[in-house]
């Protein structure tokens, strides 16, 4: 990074600093911009938005408030637009959308999003706006309460949620909900770029999580890491990876190294990445990392997950890793 204040180096810098929003104050990882010549300090865009991020998701744990993700989710539980919801919910036409699209809502009206999310809450409103709705779109709606209710594929979404990890959103999956069709296709991503091993696979996923959250203070996926032996691994991957391969999204193939078996990731063919699951902001992360470490063997890529904090600190009790470790990232070198 150049500084506008002379043209010279400026380093990147990060120290805990306290916040205020909506009369809280929060203790952050502040991140700016250091001007070697100068001394002076600034930042960007994409630093102010990291740093804002912090508190809000702090905001929002504090008060059990939901979280974008969260906020679409509900909505898409019953099919609804977000024009429909915030109808229903009685808010303002575009504020459901705002709250979607990383507005925080007052306490109040977050409490009311978590509240209907439980169906039967949902039908009571449902009934108080019955008149807002046409009979196909009132039919329509009562079947996904119904559905709801009636704990449709419950037992396969408990199983995933098991498999997953938290499922709450909170500094051990990067304030996001697990979704496994976004993780499918980060496996997918990679297969296709690189083609790695699988050990290789898991640094790769690591990586573009926790760089994305140092971008953001959001992960790509959602996923839960642990620290093991050969460097962080997402929670229960010999499950999303045989996930994926059911998904016939990528295959595998066996390749014998003395006494070590590996296996290399490839496309399947049969379904194609799609990149309308992700921002322009986690595409950018995943293609950064794919390039960062595309040349990498996979000794390199564990040795260097080996000199991460993230790692180095949990290790020992092979403990699941906070995402605040995002923020003392040694690699990629960018």
């Amino acid at each position: 990074m150049k500084s506008p204040f002379t043209g010279g180096e400026a380093l990147l810098q990060r120290e805990e600093r306290s916040m205020n929003f909506r009369k809280d104050a929060f203790l952050i990882q502040f991140q700016y911009y250091l001007c070697v010549d100068s001394g002076e300090q600034f930042t960007d865009a994409l630093l102010d938005e990291a740093n804002i991020n912090q508190v809000y998701n702090q905001y929002r744990e504090k008060y059990g408030i939901p979280f974008p993700d969260e906020i679409k989710s509900i909505r898409e539980q019953y099919d609804l637009s977000a024009s429909k919801m915030s109808e229903i919910l009685g808010l303002g036409i575009n504020v459901y959308r705002n709250y979607e699209l990383g507005e925080v809502p007052s306490v109040s009206n977050g409490r009311l999003i978590q509240l209907v999310k439980d169906p039967v809450e949902f039908k009571r409103l449902m009934d108080y706006s019955k008149n807002e709705f046409t009979p196909e779109e009132q039919e329509k709606i009562n079947r996904k309460i119904d559905q709801s209710l009636h704990g449709w594929n419950e037992t396969g979404k408990m199983y995933e949620i098991l498999m997953l990890g938290e499922k709450r959103p909170g500094l051990f999956n990067g304030y996001k909900v697990p979704d496994i069709h976004k993780i499918n296709n980060m496996v997918l991503f990679f297969a296709e770029r690189i083609a790695p091993f699988k050990t290789k696979m898991n640094k790769l996923l690591f990586y573009a999580d926790f760089l994305h959250f140092k971008r953001t203070c959001f992960s790509i996926s959602g996923l839960s890491y642990q620290a093991i032996r050969k460097g962080p691994v997402p929670k229960n991957y010999d499950w999303i990876f045989d996930n994926t391969m059911q998904q016939k999204m990528v295959t595998i193939s066996l390749h014998v190294f003395g006494n070590y078996l590996g296996e290399k990731f490839h496309p399947a063919g049969e379904t194609s990445f799609d990149a309308t699951l992700f921002t322009e902001a986690e595409l950018h992360t995943m293609n950064l990392i794919a390039d960062a470490f595309k040349k990498d063997t996979v000794g390199q890529l564990v040795s260097k997950s080996h000199e991460e904090e993230a790692w180095k600190d949990n290790v020992g009790s092979l403990s699941m890793i906070s995402y605040v470790y995002g923020f003392g990232l040694k690699y990629p070198v960018i």
